[in-house]
Order: structure tokens, then sequence, then C-alpha cells
């Protein structure tokens, strides 16, 4: 049964089934520059979001980036949202954050077309089933090794990491200590320093 979306939340579901050709020269010339809508496909279904991230969510979506870049860069590929994976042509998603090893590049494209190796998504207050139902059992189904889940307001990292084709919960992380990866040993991102922005905000 597909969840009801109510009018407050960011994760809209469409009611039919998405036509990409459906959206074809729709504006008129005269209008003012369209802003790119965003959304994702699951499973054949459109889902829109209905607001732009938080600050919070910007600020921890770019520490974790840098943390990740300063130890990863050399052994694979990190991208930030808004960028369209293409797992297949009836699921297109935007996780806000996306690693791809050396050895999976070929997936790199003008987007990215196939299944990355660890993927993150900054939970939002309204989209905590699409993120943590919906789409952590699309990543299971497509074999993405590993899937983090950021909780910035109580903050907290849960990493789930597939074994036998399941996602297994290794680890949920709190604001101390360091979260480190048996498959990617240039995994070390420090907990303290990734939320501590989340603490500056709060003295303002």
């Amino acid at each position: 049964m597909k969840d009801k979306p109510g009018k407050s939340n960011l994760v809209k579901e469409q009611s039919e089934i998405y036509q990409p050709d459906d959206a074809v020269n729709m504006s008129p010339p005269t209008e003012l520059p369209l802003i790119e809508e965003r959304y994702e496909i699951i499973d054949g279904i459109r889902y829109d979001f209905q607001a732009s991230p938080t600050l919070e969510h910007q600020l921890v979506v770019t520490q974790l980036c840098n943390e990740l870049h300063s130890t990863c860069q050399s052994t694979g590929t990190l991208i930030v949202a808004p960028m369209d994976v293409h797992l297949d042509e009836n699921n297109i998603v935007q996780p806000d954050l996306i690693y791809v090893a050396n050895e999976n590049r070929s997936i790199l494209r003008t987007r990215i077309e196939g299944v990355p190796d660890l993927l993150v998504e900054i939970l939002s207050k309204s989209t905590g089933t699409h993120d943590k139902v919906r789409k952590k059992a699309l990543y299971e189904r497509f074999g993405v090794r590993e899937y983090w889940i950021v909780d910035i307001y109580h903050r907290t990292i849960d990493q789930f990491a597939l074994q036998d084709g399941k996602y297994v919960l290794e680890q949920t992380y709190g604001s101390a200590g360091i979260l480190l990866s048996a498959r990617f040993p240039c995994v070390t991102v420090q907990l303290g320093k990734l939320f501590q922005i989340l603490g500056k905000l709060e003295e303002e």
C-alpha cells in the first residue's frame, strides 16, 4: 500500500505512473526560466521533492563530503546531490551523497548509470519513511554495498552493509567516535567534527 502524502510532506508521490514524455515542450518560451524540478522515480512512481533542504542538512552534507574526500579521493569519486542515479529505467534516485569506487567508475557518465558502492541519505523531518523504508529496500534490492542514514536531529548515523543480499545494521554511531568501514578502508569520519557545525548554529 502506498503512503498517502500530506501537504506538509517534503516527498510527494504522484498518483499516476511516471511517463517522461508527458512533460516535454509544456512551457511557453515567453515564461520566466523554469527552476529545474527535483524528483525521484521508484518502481515507476514519481516522488517530488516539495522543498529545498534546510541549512543544517546542507552543512552536514558538505562536512561529510569534505571528510570523505580527504581520505577517499584516491580510491573513488564522491558526488553530492542533485545528481541522478539511474539504477534502471524505472528507478532513478538522488541520494544526498554518492561514492563510486575506482573499479566501478564505468557507471560514471554524463549521469550515473548503474549501482554506486556507497550511498548516504540525510534525514529531513518529513522524509523518514522515504529514506528509511522505501529507499533502503530499493538500495538493498539493487545491491548497493553500503548505505548510511544520517539523522541530524538526534546526531546519529546508521551504517547498513550488504550481507548475502540483505542489509545488516553494522553499527549506529552517536555524536562522538569514528565511523569506519570494512568495505572501504579509506573511510574515516570523525563524528564530533561532523556534527560540530550544528552546535555552532544553536549558539547563535
